[in-house]
């Protein structure tokens, strides 16, 4: 674990090497001058004021008074530098971290998501990654410093008086000793702590993005005690590492102070029976008191070295995630004519879940309309989901082919590029209406995204906002109504001119004169199309060249409408059920054509 984390920090550092060096070197000047100015302070007391022996400079003291004036401001324009390096170093580190996760999330592949909870994910990218940044930056810029300052500090008390010296180095395995144990305890507590904190945000991410939700069942005290209930545990979790980061420094507090009365005292007595010289006893409690905050902070950085390793632990979850395999140097093929789509014996489950699919097979021709029917939880968006990859067919699992290749053996770059999909629910991104559609054609003119807007049948409805097509959507498009946004959502997917169109129940929120003249513009426009229709509704399927139908992830017909009316099936059964014999007079009038 120790090497991956060197290996994920050399990593991130990438760019801020230079300002950590530079930090480095400032902060080792500026240590340096300050360690000059008890020798500066030991001369003139020992050599100017007390022996005589310059009798020039004890009549003109201010040179020496200069003297320290320009030791602080060097050590001043270091310590600026070194500020500055720091920043500049964390910033740039804590940058690279973030963009690497980010772009690392949006390869991983959504069995991952399954399993994580988005406001979990948030935290690790942020509060973690901070936590981090804070440690490698400048907490290990501190271990660099306070190493230097003890050699040199020690060197100089070294040959002042070693018998201070070793008792104020005697003080130091004690620090160490209580740190480490500390450090472990802090450990636990801190991991407890970050983990509540991630629990809570999911809380408060969930609310906010379903406040709708809330306010239309009145479930705001409810949401309110859950929150509280989170809250108040994350804030025990808290004053627990308070209480115990307390009980640290009083311990650090007490260790300290009885360092430095130890070295006034037996200072004092060596200064009165001349062993040591008054300038030397100035010095020395200078170079100890310097040291006690110094050594102290080691502690610290133990502590928070504890909190970087918990925050690494964290972060690595999300980097050991395996990506989804993109392949972005294969050799993209550019496909002119309508693809064939092809399921071959395919099973599948969602980890160790019950089979969603069991032996699914069926073809569909290109350029024709495929539909497919089924209840709740019979796998039909698992089909959809399967033929773009989101979900990976395992092997021995069966075979799914997109024209005459094997889907793993297709980029998944070029195969998001020839299966367009739109989803059950639609996303909508907080952003204009033409920045949502053309989200799968960045570049596209107005003129290509209103074409698309129209066969979508919801163009009229967008010039007839205020802004049109720069009409703000708001968060998930919950400005727009249920049917405006699964219209947008098809003429986004329609702008990509995909050569499969999967629209997955993506119909259900329009009524069905709508749904009516939406597939037919559709196959208008779209000739060289595959299409795959997922639906509830038989008025949406009817018109395809062939429907399955799935009945608990088991193929249970196949054919065309006339053919499944005609049989005794699921699909005459739910025909039946959704339509009056007045109605089927008027689809079948309505849609003869299609």
């Amino acid at each position: 674990m120790k090497s991956r984390k060197i290996r994920m920090t050399a990593q991130f550092f990438n760019g801020a090497k230079r300002y950590f060096a530079g930090a480095v070197f400032a902060s080792l000047m500026t240590t340096a001058l300050n360690a000059l100015t008890p020798q500066i302070f030991r001369f003139t007391i020992d050599s100017v004021l007390g022996s005589g022996k310059y009798p020039y400079l004890l009549s003109h003291l201010w040179i020496m008074a200069l003297i320290l004036v320009a030791v602080a401001a060097l050590s001043g324009i270091f310590l600026y530098m070194g500020r500055v390096g720091t920043a500049l170093a964390g910033e740039t580190f804590a940058r690279n971290m973030r963009e690497s996760l980010f772009s690392h999330v949006q390869k991983l592949p959504m069995s991952w998501h399954d399993h994580n909870q988005t406001g979990d994910i948030i935290q690790r990218c942020t509060s973690d990654v901070e936590v981090i940044r804070n440690f490698v930056v400048t907490q290990l810029l501190e271990v660099f410093r306070t190493a230097f300052l003890v050699a040199v500090s020690f060197g100089m008390m070294f040959s002042m008086n070693r018998k201070l010296s070793l008792i104020v180095l005697g003080f130091v395995p004690v620090v160490v000793l209580y740190s480490a144990v500390f450090y472990r305890l802090i450990a636990r507590r801190f991991t407890d702590a970050d983990e509540a904190e991630g629990e809570l945000s999911t809380v408060v991410q969930e609310n906010a993005t379903g406040v709708r939700v809330v306010r239309a069942f009145g479930r705001e005290k409810f949401e309110m005690d859950r929150f509280q209930e989170k809250n108040d545990a994350f804030a025990k979790l808290w004053i627990k590492l308070g209480t115990l980061s307390g009980l640290y420094w009083g311990v650090g507090d007490l260790i300290t102070g009885l360092q430095v009365v130890t070295v006034i005292v037996i200072g004092a007595v060596e200064a009165v029976y001349g062993n040591i010289t008054v300038g030397e006893f100035v010095a020395f409690a200078s170079y100890n008191t310097t040291l006690v905050w110094p050594i102290r902070g080691l502690g610290r950085i133990l502590s928070d070295m504890s909190k970087a390793g918990v925050s690494f632990e964290r972060v690595d979850y999300i980097v050991k995630g395996e990506e989804e395999a993109y392949g972005q140097n294969a050799k993209k093929e550019e496909c002119e004519k309508a693809l064939d789509i092809r399921f071959s014996h395919v099973d599948f489950s969602y980890g160790e879940g019950k089979e969603v699919l069991s032996d699914v097979s069926f073809e569909i021709p290109g350029g024709t309309t495929f539909g497919i029917l089924g209840g709740t939880g019979s796998g039909k968006s698992t089909i959809a989901q399967l033929l773009t990859r989101l979900y990976e067919c395992e092997k021995g699992k069966g075979k799914i082919f997109v024209g005459d290749r094997e889907v793993q053996d297709i980029p998944l770059e070029e195969l998001r590029k020839m299966v367009g999909m739109v989803l059950q629910e639609p996303f909508l991104y907080s952003r204009t209406i033409r920045e949502n559609i053309e989200a799968s054609a960045p570049g596209a003119s107005l003129e290509e995204i209103r074409q698309a807007a129209k066969i979508a049948c919801v163009d009229d409805a967008i010039m007839g906002f205020p802004d049109g097509y720069d009409t703000l959507v708001g968060e998930r498009g919950v400005t727009l109504s249920g049917g405006q946004r699964q219209r947008i959502a098809i003429a986004r997917m329609l702008l990509q001119n995909a050569k499969v169109m999967v629209f997955d129940d993506s119909l259900s929120a329009v009524d069905a004169q709508t749904d009516y003249v939406i597939r037919k513009e559709l196959l208008k426009n779209r000739k060289d199309t595959t299409m795959i229709l997922i639906s509830h509704r038989i008025t949406t399927l009817m018109g395809a060249d062939q429907i399955l139908v799935l009945n608990h992830g088991r193929v249970e017909e196949l054919g065309t409408h006339e053919q499944l009316i005609q049989g005794q099936g699921i699909y005459r059964k739910i025909y039946e059920i959704q339509m009056s014999q007045d109605d089927r007079k008027k689809v079948k009038k309505q849609d003869g054509g299609l």
